[in-house]
């Protein structure tokens, strides 16, 4: 499903009267497998880019297919049904609920499909377990440290098993060690499991784990 086409991509937000573009023109490829990160300064449309992707905002013009989908094409239903099935969502601050488990946490996405609650607590133990965290499916998130609590995230991006991975930050709030066990998660992921991973990163040292980088500045793309 993965392989990412976008062509002449702008976004423009409106603020009142004033059009504020975000991004100029985009074209890219991203195949089956890759592992691309995106660089740039602050403001310059890489989450704008990460969220168009992920169908989480849509473009103003140009075209955006995401295995073969036109995901703005969709809406309500079958795009919130199109991002369960083909998207995990990983961001900088973790966004798991306090309340609940690891193994909750991990469950959330799957109460989207239709399945049984055996099949769904199998499904988390082992997207835990793949994330090295198998001895900590009762822990809430304040009994985890903060790298902890990104690999239950991660977890629960996986579970659903979706071909694609938009990771905006993923390191960013954790020290270099924890960092590090976190990017190489990801390169195992898209190496083991095929999972084609696009990273939005300020950090040039996890940009070295990509597969291509690319720097967007004033909403213009460059390699």
């Amino acid at each position: 499903m993965a392989s990412i086409q976008v062509r002449d991509l702008s976004k423009v937000y409106q603020r009142d009267s004033q059009r504020i573009p975000v991004l100029d023109g985009l074209t890219l490829d991203i195949p089956d497998g890759d592992f691309v990160a995106l660089m740039g300064p602050s403001g310059s449309g890489k989450t704008t880019l990460l969220n168009l992707i992920g169908g989480i905002d849509t473009p103003t013009s140009g075209q955006l297919l995401v295995g073969g989908t036109d995901i703005a094409r969709l809406s309500g239903p079958a795009l919130a049904k199109w991002r369960s099935r083909n998207i995990g969502y990983i961001f900088q601050l973790y966004n798991l609920v306090p309340v609940l488990t690891a193994h909750q946490n991990v469950e959330l996405p799957l109460l989207l499909v239709k399945m049984s609650g055996r099949e769904r607590r199998q499904r988390a133990r082992t997207a835990l377990e793949i994330v090295g965290l198998g001895d900590r499916l009762d822990h809430f998130p304040r009994q985890l440290s903060g790298g902890q609590e990104q690999r239950v995230a991660i977890a629960r991006a996986v579970v659903s098993d979706p071909e694609l991975l938009l990771a905006d930050e993923p390191t960013g709030d954790l020290d270099r060690a924890s960092g590090g066990e976190i990017l190489d998660l990801l390169e195992r992921l898209n190496r083991e499991f095929h999972k084609t991973v696009v990273m939005v990163t300020h950090d040039p040292h996890a940009a070295e784990r990509a597969h291509r980088v690319f720097q967007l500045d004033k909403g213009v793309l460059s390699q």
